[in-house]
């Protein structure tokens, strides 16, 4: 069995259509687009490239963007005064705080401070808590995307037995919940969890979200399984390049010409050989995130926007 490649860049290009129209359709009705900032605290290099593709993503679809850097050496107080003026703007729809924030500075203040109605991250409580009730909120990115790419490959939710490895606060447990919401069976595996394999083969849906490179295996899965591959791990070493993709892969090739590939956290030979679909890393659920990133600043602008207009 080679598991079929379910095309995130496909149904990420379908999403930004569909934002591109409204967003044109908003500058018509009011005579101006929505408008995002994504603050960034520090200089982590692949914080730096995630920023940068979200900015140049809004661009693409109309949307106004900045990036806010403060310094790796930035405390508490300079951030939340920050947010503190971005929530204050009357121009500015959408604020993106770029995680992981540096080592020492506590991430829950920093969300607290956020204006709900400026989140497009979904992350303050007041959405987190609304999406758990089903009311209007804006969804966190990811398990977002996730929803988006089953439904648009018609692979089923309702009545699936979904496995979740990975608890985080931006992905797994939002995903549980929207899953859920959906009617799958659902059960979230963390790093306690006892016989993590026992568990993912009994499942039809295997979302691998923890950040540990190629650790999904084969035996993890039932033949046949759906996996949604969330990570994207920078790996260096040829050698385990060469082991999970073969001695003759071009990943081989990106390492010596920039110095590292980049790796989900399914091991990319087993898991094809196994599943019956799978996301690529990278092009499966980045670009979605993305997606959902610029249609839920889209929405804010709405709600923000439109009833002046009235």
């Amino acid at each position: 069995m080679t598991a079929r490649l379910l095309d995130g860049k496909a149904v990420a290009r379908a999403i930004r259509g569909d934002v591109a129209r409204e967003v044109e359709a908003l500058r018509r009705l009011i005579g101006a687009t929505p408008k995002l900032v994504a603050v960034l605290v520090g200089d982590d290099p692949a914080s730096r490239v995630y920023v940068r593709n979200k900015i140049a993503a809004c661009s693409e679809v109309g949307i106004r963007s900045e990036e806010e850097r403060l310094p790796a050496d930035a405390n508490l107080e300079r951030v939340l005064a920050t947010l503190r003026r971005l929530n204050a703007d009357p121009d500015l729809d959408g604020i993106l705080i770029q995680l992981p924030l540096p080592r020492g500075l506590d991430r829950i203040p920093v969300i607290l401070a956020l204006d709900p109605e400026k989140d497009v991250d979904g992350l303050h409580p007041l959405n987190a808590g609304r999406m758990a009730m089903r009311l209007d909120a804006p969804l966190p990115c990811t398990p977002a995307g996730i929803i988006e790419l089953l439904d648009r490959s018609d692979l089923p939710i309702s009545g699936q037995r979904a496995v979740i490895v990975g608890r985080s606060e931006i992905v797994g447990r939002p995903l549980a919940t929207l899953l859920m919401h959906r009617d799958a069976t659902v059960t979230i595996c963390h790093s306690k969890t006892r016989d993590i394999a026992a568990i993912t083969r009994e499942a039809d849906l295997v979302v691998a979200a923890l950040g540990v490179p190629a650790f999904l295996r084969a035996e993890h899965l039932r033949p046949g399984a759906t996996v949604i591959d969330v990570g994207i791990n920078r790996v260096d070493d040829g050698q385990k390049i060469a082991s999970w993709f073969g001695a003759d892969s071009p990943r081989l090739q990106e390492i010596r010409e920039r110095g590292y590939t980049l790796v989900g956290d399914a091991h990319p030979r087993e898991v094809a050989e196994r599943a019956g679909h799978l996301t690529p890393v990278p092009g499966g659920i980045g670009p979605l995130t993305i997606a959902c990133l610029l249609r839920n600043t889209l929405r804010a602008a709405h709600l923000r926007r439109e009833p002046a207009a009235r």
